[in-house]
């Protein structure tokens, strides 16, 4: 019952910011543009703030450790299936791709993981340590292939050369790698930032996630672009109209016929979209926290509490960073934002089931 409710008091505020981020998106307080204008101010200065103050203060070394090498290898090996299952099964390019692997590997860390780490193990110190992993290590990873999927700002036919000199400056073009990499250089030159500049830095980086998770409520409300008068689904059950003479019988079955078949692939593009999330958070919540007991029980024999610790954070949701890449790359946001809310959902149980089944009274 006080795991439980440990649960409930740490997945609380996600879903109240969610739903104030919802109930503002439907009154319109914040204006059409209030989606895109704070994904960006997250994505290019927030979110930089935060994982600076982050990498800054921690030590570089403290990621090297057996139980770092299970919750790795759960997260390097889902983020590839998920890749391969967008690509494969869902037939989605390299940038929607990359957007896939995210969602079924990337946990949300930071906001959900803190306190559950509290609640459930006495300490966050594994969680420190899973952030820095993810930040300095898959993030970069993750970010190259949106750029390169994208291919934000490279002309039309634009050669493997400029294609390789973006990515040697991606670093600089991308304030969340900047931001990372900044961080790395205070902390190996064992620098103190003043009081000042650091604390404004906590300030700024404070308001991540909670703008964030808004942002995703917000996000909730969306609809597609002119969907009034672009509806497929719509405009099928609308009556074709006839132009007298000018339009014949022929004409009109075969306006019905276009019509009706463009619903029809509207309608297998939301099943697709539906499929898969139901994948990403399967691999997300399911598949990921056993391959880090696999590795971290029979193939690395870690002690008890550490076992627990590594398949407890793997089983963590999909982090709403997966919503926020997507948005500001320009992406379909709708399997990213699905798969944070339902795989936030779905821990409930998975995160229960882990802590009563290798928890002191598990066994």
């Amino acid at each position: 019952m006080a795991g439980m409710h440990a649960l409930l008091s740490a997945f609380a505020p996600i879903w109240m910011l969610t739903a104030i981020g919802y109930a503002v998106g439907r009154s319109g307080l914040l204006g059409e543009q209030a989606e895109a204008v704070l994904g960006r101010f997250v994505f290019h200065v927030a979110m930089p703030a935060a994982l600076f103050t982050m990498v800054s203060g921690a030590r570089l070394n403290s990621f090297a450790n057996s139980s770092m090498v299970a919750f790795a290898a759960g997260t390097a090996l889902v983020c590839g299936l998920g890749f391969l299952a967008a690509g494969r099964l869902f037939g989605r390019g390299t940038a929607d791709r990359a957007i896939g692997s995210m969602a079924s590997g990337y946990v949300n860390s930071a906001n959900l993981g803190i306190p559950v780490a509290v609640q459930v193990l006495g300490d966050a110190s594994f969680v420190a340590q899973i952030i820095l992993f993810q930040v300095l290590l898959v993030s970069p990873v993750i970010l190259t292939l949106l750029d390169t999927g994208t291919g934000a700002g490279t002309k039309p036919g634009s050669g493997k050369a400029v294609v390789f000199r973006r990515m040697l400056t991606m670093p600089v073009r991308n304030p969340i790698i900047m931001a990372s990499l900044l961080g790395v250089a205070v902390s190996a030159l064992g620098l103190r930032l003043p009081h000042a500049l650091a604390h404004s830095c906590d300030l700024l980086g404070a308001a991540a996630v909670p703008t964030a998770l808004i942002t995703l409520g917000l996000s909730l409300n969306a609809r597609p672009a002119a969907a009034d008068s672009a509806d497929p689904a719509r405009n099928a059950a609308q009556p074709v109209p006839a132009e007298g003479a000018a339009r014949t019988g022929v004409a009109v079955r075969t306006e019905v016929a276009r019509r009706t078949g463009v619903a029809v692939r509207t309608e297998g593009a939301r099943c697709t979209a539906r499929a898969e999330v139901v994948v990403a958070v399967a691999l997300k919540t399911l598949v990921q926290p056993l391959i880090a007991y696999a590795v971290g029980g029979p193939l690395l024999h870690l002690p008890e509490h550490q076992l627990l610790a590594v398949v407890l954070c793997s089983a963590l949701p999909t982090a709403q960073n997966a919503f926020i890449y997507a948005q500001q790359y320009g992406l379909d946001t709708r399997v990213a934002r699905n798969a944070v809310v339902a795989s936030t959902v779905v821990s409930m149980a998975t995160l229960s089931l882990a802590t009563w089944a290798l928890g002191p009274t598990g066994s």
